[in-house]
């Protein structure tokens, strides 16, 4: 019991915000958490439904009972059943011995049930009989079982639409959504990125045993800002931590979205030298007469930092407003990166 609440304590540091969407979901949460109902979070994914679950949780008087989880997208809807109401002994092939299922080992708790809109139909039913007579069958099974469950649900699928194409069953979305809980994205609350990612960078530097803070460049807070964040909190944790670990200065100016596109030159022998520089088309005016090496070095400097201004610190729209691939821009970036900051 001891392990679940630092867990949960050690996860909800995580649970970090100061918008008022943030500040809102949040009182929604302490509202809803001691109230013993059913309740139904809805949000995007990389959002922290989990983490939302889990606060509801130890926000209730069950708070010392056990809180078992599912994962219903993880299981293949004929193994879903079984999971959750255990299984007799002989109730198909390969079922070799009793197992309890997950409602009986919540009894007492909460059963938290993610990704709700993978379950059966078949086993939709199932779930509203606990839900209205607090009783159900094991498969294989004649004999009722009674438990004392709290179930909070997750999702990131529209169940009034599925409900509305009969896949999902009316009476059952009733019944759990005493409350909805929506979970704002990341999108909706980008007063809060930077909170957000000053902590995962200082966890990160943590881990690594590296001295201070490491801090963010201002081209990099305005990439950060300006990215559309479609994996939440999640991708956030996840670059963050690719910047401390890739970084070897104090302050990280080089931020990377994409591991898929190589923080190094690739360059292509094969791809024809772009004739125009896209919207970029000419140097700034002014420069003083270098020798042409110098002369060259500069005024690739100086494209370099008006295509990351236009870009808010964006290398990827930096590099195609230059007319570069990604792995061009990179090649040119590491260049100059000491006249560039």
């Amino acid at each position: 019991m001891q392990d679940e609440i630092d867990g949960y304590q050690s996860r909800q540091r995580e649970a970090l915000g100061e918008s008022e969407a943030f500040l809102d979901f949040q009182d929604r949460l302490s509202r809803v958490g001691p109230v013993d109902r059913p309740v139904l979070i809805i949000g995007e994914r990389g959002t922290g439904k989990e983490l939302a679950a889990r606060a509801i949780h130890f926000l209730s008087a069950r708070w010392q009972e056990p809180l078992v989880e599912l994962n219903c997208a993880a299981l293949s809807p004929s193994l879903i059943e079984s999971e959750l109401f255990g299984h007799e002994a002989g109730a198909f092939t390969g079922a070799s011995g009793k197992r309890t299922g997950r409602f009986e080992a919540a009894d007492g708790g909460t059963l938290f049930l993610d990704e709700l809109g993978n379950i059966p139909i078949q086993v939709q039913e199932k779930i509203l009989r606990v839900v209205e007579y607090g009783s159900f069958e094991r498969v294989g099974g004649s004999g009722s079982i009674r438990v004392d469950v709290r179930i909070v649900a997750a999702t990131n699928a529209d169940l009034v639409r599925l409900a509305a194409e009969g896949r999902f069953m009316r009476d059952l979305l009733d019944r759990l959504s005493f409350d909805v809980i929506y979970v704002p994205p990341l999108r909706e609350r980008r007063e809060d990125i930077l909170l957000l990612a000053n902590h995962f960078a200082a966890r990160m530097a943590s881990e690594l045993r590296r001295p201070g803070v490491p801090e963010f460049s201002e081209e990099v807070i305005a990439a950060l800002e300006a990215h559309p964040w479609r994996g939440n909190v999640r991708e956030l944790k996840n670059v963050i931590e690719r910047a401390v670990y890739q970084s070897t200065r104090p302050q990280i100016d080089t931020i990377v979205f994409d591991p898929f596109q190589p923080p190094w030159p690739m360059l292509d022998d094969a791809t024809p030298a772009p004739e125009t520089c896209g919207p970029i088309a000419s140097p700034p005016p002014g420069l003083p007469p270098r020798p042409l090496p110098e002369a060259v070095a500069e005024f690739e400097c100086a494209m370099l930092k008006q295509a990351l201004a236009q870009a808010r610190g964006h290398q990827g729209r930096a590099a195609e407003a230059l007319g570069l691939t990604y792995h061009q821009f990179r090649g040119l970036y590491k260049k100059h990166r000491e006249r560039l900051e």
